[in-house]
Parts: C-alpha cells; sequence; structure tokens
C-alpha cells in the first residue's frame, strides 16, 4: 500500500520556501508520493459549496491564495528526487487538450517519471463559467473525450481525432512521457459517471469519503463502492481486478465525528488504533493508495504531525 500527504498549494502554507520545506520533509520521511490540487480561479467563499465538507467551507484558510497546479509540479519536481508527485485531481477540462497533453508530458519527463495523473470533470461553475469555454454540464462528456486525446497524443507517432470538442491531425507531440505507455490515470470522483471513467480508462479509482452527495465514508459504503467498480470495469470489457482503488483521507482521528449517517463508524475517526485498524481494513479490501491531508497552520507543526502519525500508525501497518 502506497502512503501520501497532500502538500498545500493554497492558503497560508503555499509560500515557495514553506512548500519546498514540506515537499522536502516528506519525501525524507518515506512517503511514496505527495499531491496537488486544482484550482484557477474561486469564487466567494461565503457562500458555502465545497461537496467535500459537512459545512460546505473549504478546509484550508485563505484558499484563494492558490498555485496553478501543474506550474507548482513541475516547480516541486525539481526541488524532490523520489517521490511521486500526483495530480489531486486535475480538472481536464481546465485546459485545451492538446496543450494539456504536452504539459503533462514534459512534466513527466522534466520529473524523470514521477508523474500521477489524478482526473475529474470539477464541480465548480462559477470557475468553469470564467476558465472554461466548454459547457459546464457537459464537462463529464469533455473529459471523456480529452483523456482519449491524451492517450493518442501520448503513444502515436502521427497522432489524429476527431471530437466534438478537440480535434487535430498532421501534427507531432514529442517527446512522448517517459512512462509507457503513458503516466498512470487516476480517475476522481465519487459519482456513477466517475466510476464508469475509472472503469473505462483508469489504473486506479480515487474517491474522497467524504462527498456529502456519494459518502464513502465507512467500510461498507466504501466496500458497495468497490462492488459497483469491479461491475462496471467488467461492463466495459475489462478484468475487473485491473483497476486499482485508491482513498482521500480529508480530516482523520478527533477532527471529524465517528457517527456516520449509516449509523456505522466513520473511516479513520477516533483513536490511532482505530486508524491503524482500518488502514489495514482498506488494505484487505485491495485499496493501494492512501493520502492523507496533514493540514495544521504552519509548516513546522505539520511536519511534526506528518512524523508523528508515520511512527505511531503508518509504520506499524
Amino acid at each position: 500500500m502506497q502512503i501520501g500527504f497532500n502538500l498545500p498549494n493554497s492558503g497560508p502554507l503555499s509560500g515557495v520556501d514553506t512548500m519546498t520545506e514540506i515537499a522536502a520533509a516528506g519525501e525524507a520521511m518515506g512517503f511514496d508520493y505527495l499531491t496537488l490540487t486544482d484550482h484557477v480561479v474561486l469564487p466567494n467563499l461565503k457562500v458555502p459549496g465545497y461537496p467535500y465538507s459537512e459545512s460546505g467551507e473549504f478546509y484550508e484558510a485563505d484558499p484563494i491564495e492558490r498555485h496553478e497546479q501543474l506550474i507548482a509540479m513541475a516547480y516541486i519536481a525539481a526541488k524532490t528526487s523520489r517521490i511521486r508527485l500526483v495530480a489531486a485531481v486535475m480538472v481536464v477540462p481546465h485546459r485545451p487538450a492538446v496543450l494539456a497533453a504536452k504539459m503533462l508530458a514534459t512534466l513527466d519527463i522534466l520529473s524523470g517519471g514521477r508523474l500521477v495523473v489524478g482526473i475529474g470533470a470539477g464541480w465548480l461553475k462559477t470557475e468553469f463559467d470564467a476558465v472554461v469555454h466548454t459547457p459546464f454540464a457537459e464537462r463529464g462528456a469533455v473529459t471523456d473525450e480529452y483523456i482519449d486525446a491524451f492517450r493518442v497524443l501520448w503513444t502515436e507517432a502521427q497522432p489524429r481525432f476527431a471530437g466534438k470538442y478537440t480535434s487535430f491531425a498532421g501534427i507531432v507531440l514529442e517527446p512522448k512521457p517517459v512512462q509507457r505507455p503513458y503516466p498512470p490515470i487516476w480517475v476522481g470522483g465519487e459519482s456513477g459517471p466517475s466510476v464508469r471513467r475509472a472503469a473505462r480508462i483508469g489504473d486506479l479509482w480515487y474517491p474522497i469519503g467524504s462527498n456529502n452527495q456519494h459518502l464513502l465514508d465507512t467500510l461498507p459504503r466504501l466496500e458497495a463502492g468497490i462492488g459497483r467498480l469491479r461491475k462496471a470495469t467488467a461492463a466495459a470489457g475489462r478484468d475487473p481486478a485491473s483497476v486499482q482503488v485508491g482513498y482521500r483521507v480529508k480530516r482523520y482521528g478527533s477532527a471529524i465525528p465517528p457517527l456516520a449517517s449509516d449509523g456505522g463508524r466513520r473511516l479513520f475517526s477516533g483513536s490511532e488504533a482505530d486508524i491503524l485498524a482500518d488502514l489495514r481494513a482498506l488494505r484487505g479490501l485491495g485499496v493501494s493508495a492512501i493520502d492523507i491531508d496533514f493540514g495544521r497552520p504552519k509548516a513546522a507543526e505539520m511536519i511534526a504531525e506528518m512524523h508523528r502519525f508515520k511512527a505511531a500508525v503508518i509504520d506499524r501497518i
């Protein structure tokens, strides 16, 4: 099981020196990967709408102060040497397909093949209206088509593609990514379309447990979600075991109420022993990657918590 952590690219911990310090500390501790999130602009945050918290508010303070995801990943790639870099997740419609494919290929090359392309269709209409030229209501279809275009651009010497939202021919995209046939694709999202997308083209399904519309916050709920993934993968004509499963932990321990709406115990709530048991249970379900948000107000506090959690929990898995 790979264990990762979220590297803040927004808020008070997103200063250049602070990001570098946290990334280097996580790599030195032996974490397998780090993640960076993707927003270009944000709306008035006094209007709740964030889907992954009970209040509808962002977890971090001052999230409007934010670095562009892929440029930040390239910077962190230059400041590290081993740790894998996960886009968590890249909102695929934010960037034109050919440009995004080129940026990702370049990032894989510059990082020495450490890129993981986490993808999602996005959820924030206000941001779409400002950034994206394709319709918000069609973002799922746009995402599917762009990913298909990425794979053509990354693997074919003379790429050609004719779609509704992007088309190209008579071009060359070189050099190709270091990883073959292309960097791993981790498909974010918890809805039916997201599960089907993971089943069709994903190397790993990459949900967050706390989506209020599609909760995966208890062991039975997650197990049922994995069951839906396996059925969808078979329906897509792939081996049901060919798509791995990841899990993103936004809060843990005493920061979350222990009782879920289905009456069960929330995953990653409670004591260190409870959290350790959850990690072992998820490994038993076949979950192969878990990342944790260790968000703290200051870098020293976050790094100290990463050290503490690793010694108390991760090293005992």
